[in-house]
């Protein structure tokens, strides 16, 4: 048995991590760096947190002394600590408050710190945040940026056309969902939820029936040509009666349990679609800045039978997150994503509001577009599938984080029945079907397909769809 720090295997886990989510301090600090000289620093709340909660057992899942594995047991594993997977988390700890049950709870996430690899533009719908946490204007949540224009144009070579906007963004917030994820965090670690960032999950573990019990982490010390080094140390088994899979658009070990099991057929979902999303924060002058003001565009430099547009969005601190999506099923060969996104930012319109300014932040992601038709079915035995993993993208919104934070709330749900009253976990799926997520995504549900056609084509069968039917 592991018991209060020691030499137990959850030390050691956190040691290796090199980083330690600081629950104390603001949800937007960055966690500190274990290295040679504080390697022995703990943070107090951890320790305490620790010393409070349930003695879990490891175990050698080998034989073999080289080749053994350490495992650590929870009743829920959460693979991917974004809006999806920290949702999940808070919500089952909320229904253990609720119904004075005490549920062990991991969430494992691959970045250095909660919200590394998080890219996002955002504009942020509060929907299910408004159901998991209702009060958190009082908490202090990073959002305070509401939307104040909502602005759509179409491009061409050397001018902009303003169109009505289809994006409904109203009430909504131009937030850094990075910062969001912090605060998250933050959240799920008051309520008990175990946070490890810095590793990645490597590797989906079975029992003799098939079923799904848990994750591996990746090994550590191993050469380019695949050896041992000396600081060689075995990947750790993280355990659960429930798996969760939210690791983000096309995550590797969800891809690989919905070609194991054959969800997406079982869903009777179409294969799914993707796009590369490029983005930079800039810093421009005081006198351009507009907190608030949202610009979507579509059109030049891509041609009309590529599908894909940009974003501006104007956040606080003179920023602006500025964006370029292109969908993957491009025509032409020689086309370059990245090229375009400097085109674009030279376009007589969006070239002034960016002269004088320097750029902060930069990145690329993919994402979902397959949309409804896509959905594969999201449980498969031993856990459950949520967030982008399953493709809960809403495309014509292009927002996809209320509906990744709702997904992790039902599937909570219907793990607690599952863990305290022996319900079938299937019913995340009926459930998943009665939301609101089912009915937005279908009511969408045309929109992305009517692009097939090209540019134009596709503008007047989505007008006709939003605006007559």
């Amino acid at each position: 048995m592991y018991r209060f720090i020691k030499s137990s295997t959850k030390f050691k886990l956190l040691c290796r991590s090199k980083t330690l989510y600081r629950s104390a301090q603001s949800p937007y600090s960055p966690n500190s760096i274990l290295g040679k000289e504080d390697s022995s620093f703990i943070h107090k709340s951890k320790l305490e947190s620790w010393n409070q909660s349930s003695v879990r057992s490891y175990s050698r899942s080998s034989s073999s002394e080289s080749d053994s594995r350490e495992a650590i047991n929870y009743d829920v594993v959460i693979v991917g600590g974004g809006p999806a997977g920290l949702s999940a988390a808070i919500k089952l700890k909320q229904l253990c408050q609720q119904k004075d049950a005490d549920l062990s709870v991991c969430v494992v996430e691959k970045g250095a710190e909660l919200g590394a690899h998080i890219l996002s533009g955002n504009v942020f719908e509060p929907r299910a945040l408004d159901e998991l946490f209702p009060h958190w204007k009082q908490e202090e949540a990073p959002i305070d940026v509401p939307v104040t224009s909502d602005d759509f144009w179409l491009l061409s070579k050397n001018r902009a056309f303003s169109l009505p906007s289809p994006f409904h963004n109203k009430g909504n917030y131009v937030i850094s969902l990075s910062q969001l994820v912090r605060w998250l965090g933050q959240k799920a670690e008051e309520l008990g939820v175990e946070i490890y960032p810095g590793f990645a999950a490597s590797e989906i573990l079975f029992n003799e029936h098939n079923e799904v019990t848990g994750i591996a982490t990746n090994d550590m010390g191993v050469a380019k040509d695949g050896s041992r080094k000396e600081n060689y140390q075995r990947g750790v088994a993280l355990k659960g009666r429930v798996t969760l899979l939210a690791e983000g658009c096309r995550g590797s070990l969800s891809e690989k349990v919905i070609k194991k099991y054959n969800l997406r057929e079982k869903g009777q979902g179409q294969h799914q679609t993707y796009a590369l999303g490029i983005k930079e924060v800039w810093e421009i002058d005081v006198e351009k800045h507009q907190p608030g003001s949202v610009l979507h565009t579509l059109g030049w430099p891509l041609d009309q039978k590529t599908y894909g547009g940009s974003f501006l969005y104007h956040m606080k601190d003179r920023q602006v997150a500025v964006g370029f999506v292109v969908a993957l099923n491009y025509h032409n060969p020689f086309l370059n994503p990245y090229e375009e996104y400097q085109r674009f930012k030279r376009h007589p319109a969006i070239r002034p509001l960016l002269e004088g300014g320097i750029v902060l932040q930069y990145g690329a992601r993919c994402l979902n577009e397959g949309g409804y038709q896509s959905i594969p079915y999201p449980v498969f035995p031993g856990g459950a599938i949520i967030g982008c993993s399953a493709g809960f993208l809403n495309v014509p919104k292009i927002k996809g984080t209320h509906t990744a934070m709702k997904s992790g709330m039902l599937v909570a749900e219907s793990v607690f029945s599952t863990l305290q009253e022996g319900l079938k976990i299937e019913k995340f799926w009926d459930n998943l079907r009665s939301s609101w997520i089912w009915e937005e995504l279908y009511t969408a549900r045309n929109y992305r397909p009517a692009f097939e056609y090209g540019l134009y084509p596709g503008l007047a069968i989505s007008a006709v769809e939003q605006h007559v039917w």
